[in-house]
């Protein structure tokens, strides 16, 4: 048997198919060595190549003149004014989470800081979208355990605070969870660097943690179904030390600050080798690179551990030609190990060495050039039926105050105190709305009057249902809760969770989710900068697939122009009560149909992107005005919960007439787009109704606050629920203290 017609034999275990192996063979026009195999592999990978997604991403729109950085950097960047820019970036540890929640997650902050720091910026934000399974099963508290564990580890150990997020529990990521983290960071314009190896003849540098066997081949990794084989792979799950990180992220600051440095970058997925053959696909270069160089802490490592090891806390850095010795010396004086590794060259070919041999070499393009494949999506004919439905029989429940109270207490609704309190939120004295408070986190930009905002969102059963309604009301929510807290959106990263892209129903779930956020995007002048790809998100079990919902999480960053003129969920004593937007006419795709009547049906509500950009105007100008300081967007559990979670917020009553004639339980637990509840003080009443009449957004009033009980009435003589805040605070508090008892 040949090396080739081995290799060929063993392609699924280097990631490649076998015709993928065979373009391979054509393209450089001979038989690879098995280094070879596995690096191709490894950069041909989902995670690294982007393969059966990067086609789709031709719809996003991904300029703008707030885009200082798009996509193809580790993160993107948007201008905030004076100088100043914001780089934010959002990406999936969701694999090794799965079967190592603790490293998982932990590694997950740790590599997204890094994709911050590597364009110039110092972190200064950390938010985490969490998806679970069956609360009370004993897998889901160990996973949610291990998972806020490694958060709180390693945010908290390097000084970064965890400022939002959401969490969400549903079956479908009962073996498959999915931790999304996304960071922000502060830079000025002078100070933005890039993942470049600038030209002929520059250094390669190693600065970071000795490379080790932990995360050897996660990208492929990341890439493939779970199973029940997965526990195997925890070799491929890398091992964080926020202490080390923290001595990184000042020398490559510092570094950039001192114009040391020509180009940097993160060694992420497919560690060394993604990084080093990216930075030279961005400048069109080749590079030679000696493996006997890379500092190592295991005796005996080979190349393909040297080349693939993901371990954490490693940065390639390219120095300004002349300036070798002074970054040399800035280093050192971090304790850092620091190594010339090899050169770029004229040529364009991806050379290494070991033991005096060349082992690798293949073309940069190649490597960085994955096959791309696209396909006619199918929508999942069962889907299609839930969706259509009729809904008209389902009965109205009886007991409305008790409909409220379990919606209230479903953990997806629930407060997220006993998760966020694990975090320290305060640390670096910026966050200025800390979580739990309201729609988004708020951070002041020191030595201005500006301020940050940040959102994470997404309605997984939204986007089950309709995939392009769903993943353009992510986009469209994410801009609603910005707006609650006084902030303009400025752009998204996204982070892509879908099932196997080779079935059909899941391609048609990507291609219709892409479209709709692209159209979201332009719609509401929020640009895409970049963002991850998580695909196979499905555990096969005894020949039983398993695939989650499909989830496209939207992380919206915008900008306050005076901080000082921002809002919060709670109601004030002395307010009138506003609804902007109109009242929700159906149950479908809703969180109380999923919960009360145990249905996951139904049509996603309409939206319309124009009213939503009305609402954004409105809620913005009365903010700005100095008319309200409190805000809220209607999402899941509706009005009636929306409404409880600001009376609990400011621990004060509310009595409210709706005074519809649409279904009770549709007016108080149906969901709709394009809804912001807000608490107006009674001396701006009058002036926040003709500023949004003005505006020509839809408003109306609904009652007023006050006592110390919720009293909603649907019509002044028809069905109407009365819950005490006590009762509202115990019902919401407590699902998540018994998940993490």
């Amino acid at each position: 048997m040949t090396q080739a017609t081995s290799l060929r034999d063993q392609a699924s275990t280097f990631g490649l198919t076998t015709e993928e192996f065979d373009l391979l063979v054509s393209s450089i026009g001979r038989d690879p060595n098995a280094l070879e195999a596995a690096i191709v592999g490894a950069m041909w990978s989902e995670h690294c190549g982007y393969k059966n997604s990067r086609p789709l991403f031709r719809v996003f729109p991904t300029t703008g003149p707030q885009v200082l950085q798009g996509p193809g950097e580790n993160a993107g960047v948007v201008d905030i004014g004076d100088g100043l820019a914001v780089a934010f970036k959002m990406e999936s540890h969701n694999h090794p989470s799965a079967v190592e929640p603790v490293q998982g997650a932990a590694t997950g902050v740790g590599g997204i800081l890094r994709d911050i720091f590597a364009m110039g910026a110092r972190p200064f934000a950390v938010l985490d979208s969490l998806r679970f399974g069956n609360p009370d099963s004993a897998r889901t508290k160990f996973l949610v355990h291990g998972v806020v564990e490694g958060i709180a580890h390693y945010g908290n150990a390097i000084g970064v605070p965890t400022v939002g997020g959401e969490v969400t529990f549903h079956p479908s990521y009962q073996e498959n969870p999915l931790v999304n983290v996304m960071a922000l960071g502060l830079l000025r314009h002078e100070d933005l660097a890039k993942g470049t190896m600038g030209e002929v003849g520059n250094k390669i540098v190693y600065v970071g943690s000795k490379t080790g066997r932990d995360g050897l081949g996660g990208a492929v990794f990341a890439s493939a179904d779970l199973s029940d084989a997965s526990q195997a792979d925890r070799p491929a799950v890398q091992v964080g030390d926020p202490f080390m990180e923290k001595l990184l992220l000042e020398a490559t600051l510092e570094a950039i600050e001192a114009g040391l440095v020509a180009g940097v970058q993160d060694m992420g997925a497919a560690g060394l080798v993604s990084s080093t053959c990216e930075m030279a696909y961005r400048a069109n270069l080749g590079v030679t690179m000696d493996l006997d160089a890379v500092p190592t802490r295991e005796a005996g490592m080979v190349p393909m551990e040297l080349c693939l090891s993901e371990s954490q806390e490693r940065m390639v850095l390219v120095p300004v030609p002349g300036k070798e010795q002074a970054l040399f010396d800035l280093l050192a004086k971090w304790e850092l190990d620091v190594v010339e590794i090899g050169e770029v060259e004229a040529h364009d070919r991806y050379r290494l060495t070991w033991r005096g041999e060349v082992v690798c070499d293949l073309p940069v393009a190649l490597l960085n050039e994955a096959p791309k494949y696209t396909r006619e999506g199918v929508e999942s004919e069962e889907i299609k039926a839930k969706r259509e439905q009729d809904l008209s029989g389902i009965p109205i429940p009886e007991d409305l105050e008790g409909t409220l109270l379990q919606l209230l207490s479903h953990p997806t609704i629930a407060s997220k105190r006993p998760i966020y309190e694990r975090f320290d939120h305060q640390v670096m004295t910026n966050t200025v709305v800390v979580p739990g408070t309201a729609d988004a986190a708020v951070l002041r930009v020191k030595g201005t009057r500006k301020g940050v905002a940040a959102t994470s969102d997404c309605n997984p059963r939204y986007v089950y249902l309709d995939p392009y309604t769903g993943a353009a009301a992510a986009v469209a929510e994410a801009a609603r809760n910005l707006a609650c807290v006084g902030a303009t959106p400025l752009a998204i990263t996204d982070n892509l969770n879908f099932g196997n892209p080779h079935r059909l129903d899941v391609y048609y779930q990507l291609q219709q989710a892409t479209q709709g956020i692209a159209d979201a995007c332009r719609a509401l002048n929020t640009p895409v900068t970049g963002g991850n790809v998580s695909l196979y998100n499905q555990y096969v079990e005894e020949g039983r697939t398993v695939a989650i919902h499909p989830t496209p999480t939207i992380g919206m960053v915008g900008v306050l122009p005076d901080i000082g003129l921002r809002a919060t969920q709670a109601l004030a004593e002395g307010q009138a009560i506003y609804l902007l937007g109109h009242h929700a006419n159906t149950i479908g795709a809703s969180q109380y149909l999923e919960t009360i009547h145990g249905l996951e049906a139904g049509r996603v509500p309409t939206l319309d992107l124009t009213l939503e950009q009305k609402v954004i105007d409105g809620v913005l100008a009365l903010i700005r005005a100095g008319h309200t300081k409190t805000a809220h967007d209607c999402a899941e559990g509706g009005l009636a919960v929306a409404l409880a979670e600001m009376c609990i917020s400011g621990q004060t009553g509310a009595t409210v007439l709706l005074e519809d004639d649409a279904r009770p339980d549709a007016l108080l637990y149906g969901e709709a787009h394009a809804r912001i509840l807000t608490g107006v003080p009674y001396a701006h009443a009058d002036a926040a109704e003709t500023l949004l009449n003005e505006l020509g957004v839809p408003f109306t009033r609904l009652g007023d606050t006050g006592g110390n009980t919720l009293n909603i009435a649907v019509t002044a003589d028809g069905p109407q629920l009365s819950v005490n805040l006590d009762t509202l605070q115990r019902a919401h508090a407590a699902p998540l203290r018994e998940i993490l008892a």
